[in-house]
């Protein structure tokens, strides 16, 4: 297995020139290559095998933006019909990231498959296999900083890690950001002990790949700004690095961001400079709530590691690459200072501290061979002492259940009852909608596939704040809201609502004739409301 090393650069090129003639070089990397090659397929099937049950085991409802800002926007732009929430109406949301599933809307309806459960698990198989190509790369810069042993245990954790279980196979731009975050670490020089052998060229590839994940979100900036900076430290081609790489290959890439953007805006919209107004210049995500400073370093990222934690803080410690574990402080720290605060932002670092998990766990099958990379090997990483084996039972036992059980059984509701919706729409038994429910609380158009009224409770951010929003409004008073807005409706055939109003609204439902004919589980605890167990499905009787 020491051949798969070949990338990995000697930290004295003279002495290597030296004990290997040009001669001998020449004829050794064709078996090496291949070597490499087929053991990178493996890796990546294993992964894409693995990322497609995951993302078929996903069944839960986590953050709306998977839909509203991902799929929503794909199947307006695919089907003609769909609802833009108010970022699109602003000009804060680059369709860069919504075309990708356009695209396979598309093919799905030239296919004639676009059916309501392929519609719904399609994209979700689609991101699986961009997972399955960032779970390669993170095997492949585990591998090339560390070593084989580390590679194998760094991929371990991925795979297991609950939260990259749950949320990774998700369509949100924050998923398909952690990709490229992952292919990109692995092209910059500033991450290796010493020059890759054409540094120009990987890190031409490194600086596309970070244009794209800016473009898709602005957000991802914040990593790319510390990477180059490294990289700006110690180069010794600055001027090259600025002028004939940063300055020409971001323009590229942001000129035909702002081309795509124009073409389905059909106006000039310059996405960046929206999207920096609204979320820093006037702190406009503050609407959506506001965390204390310290909740990613005391909340928000320990709960994604887990149980990782300790092995992946005894890895930073043991492994020493600071340049690498310093992303992770630079983006929790950055990220901090902003008031709205979500698991999902600090995403992409999340693979990189699984990869200092990967160093603790290498270390307790193979102490010494962390010292040189070169004397790591398929055998060695294959000893399992006694304390190897509790670590893995420990991480087993505490992450599947927490995966299956957020991924199967936490908010489900919300995407059992659009299932159900779809098939009544696909059988002609759905004439209309009302949610009477928070705001983004299910999926929509995306979900049900059916160009049919639909209406849900408006929470768009207004310059008078003083004054609640629809959603606000209902979840406040629900029968006084229910009965204002019965004033001036269209009867609906049908409402889905949650049970923690629903009992609220007993009343007012069979003033108008409405009948429960469904119910679906949706949750054992509450997240940040009264506890919401199940979503209703009511139907109107009587015309």
């Amino acid at each position: 297995m020491r051949r798969q090393r070949i990338n990995v650069p000697s930290p004295d090129p003279d002495r290597d020139k030296s004990q290997n003639p040009p001669h001998s070089t020449e004829k050794r990397p064709k078996p090496q290559d291949s070597h490499s090659f087929h053991s990178e397929r493996n890796v990546f099937l294993l992964c894409l095998a693995m990322r497609a049950v995951n993302s078929l085991l996903v069944q839960t409802y986590f953050n709306p933006d998977e839909h509203w800002q991902a799929l929503e926007v794909a199947h307006k732009i695919a089907f003609g019909y769909g609802h833009l929430t108010w970022e699109w109406k602003e000009g804060i949301r680059s369709y860069l990231h919504p075309m990708v599933f356009a695209l396979l809307y598309k093919v799905l309806a030239l296919l004639g498959l676009d059916k309501p459960w392929l519609m719904v698990k399609a994209p979700r198989l689609l991101q699986s296999f961009f997972c399955a190509i960032g779970d390669l790369y993170l095997h492949k810069l585990s591998h090339v900083l560390f070593g084989y042993c580390v590679a194998r245990w760094a991929l371990f954790s991925e795979l297991l890690n609950w939260f990259m279980f749950f949320c990774f196979p998700r369509t949100l731009s924050n998923s398909l950001e952690t990709v490229l975050t992952l292919v990109g670490l692995y092209y910059w020089p500033c991450l290796r002990a010493s020059s890759s052998r054409d540094p120009a060229v990987s890190r031409s590839w490194g600086l596309f790949v970070a244009a794209l994940a800016c473009a898709i979100r602005p957000t991802s900036a914040i990593i790319w700004a510390y990477i180059g900076l490294l990289e700006l430290w110690f180069t010794s081609d600055r001027m090259k690095f600025i002028f004939l790489e940063t300055i020409p290959i971001g323009a590229l890439v942001l000129g035909f961001t702002f081309l795509l953007d124009r073409l389905v805006y059909g106006s000039w919209v310059f996405v960046p400079l929206n999207f920096l107004k609204f979320n820093f210049l006037s702190s406009g995500g503050d609407y959506y709530g506001t965390h204390v400073w310290h909740w990613y370093f005391s909340q928000g990222f320990t709960v994604m590691l887990f149980t990782f934690l300790p092995f992946s803080l005894a890895g930073i410690a043991m492994a020493k690459h600071w340049r690498l574990s310093g992303l992770i402080g630079w983006v929790l720290g950055l990220y901090s200072v902003l008031g709205h605060k979500e698991f999902r932002f600090v995403l992409p670092v999340l693979p990189v501290a699984l990869i200092f998990s990967g160093v603790y766990l290498a270390s307790l099958s193979n102490p010494h061979g962390l010292r040189n990379k070169k004397e790591q090997s398929s055998k060695s990483c294959m000893i399992w002492p006694a304390k190897m084996r509790w670590a893995v039972v420990f991480l087993l036992v505490t992450n599947i259940p927490m995966a299956l059980y957020m991924s199967l059984v936490h908010q489900r509701g919300s995407e059992d009852v659009m299932n159900f919706l779809s098939r009544e729409a696909a059988n002609d038994r759905l004439k209309s909608i009302l949610f009477l429910m928070p705001c983004h609380a299910t999926p929509y158009y995306s979900a049900l596939h059916r160009n049919i009224p639909m209406r849900f409770l408006d929470c768009s951010p207004s310059e008078e704040r003083s004054i609640p929003d629809e959603s606000d409004g209902f979840m406040m008073d629900p029968s006084g809201f229910a009965s204002e807005l019965a004033k001036n409706w269209s009867l609906p055939s049908h409402i889905v609502l949650f049970d923690s109003e629903e009992r609220k609204l007993q009343e007012f439902l069979s003033l108008h004739s409405f009948k429960e004919i469904k119910r679906f589980f949706h949750a054992n605890f509450k997240v940040d409301r009264d506890l919401q167990a199940s979503v209703a499905v009511y139907a109107l009787t009587a015309p």
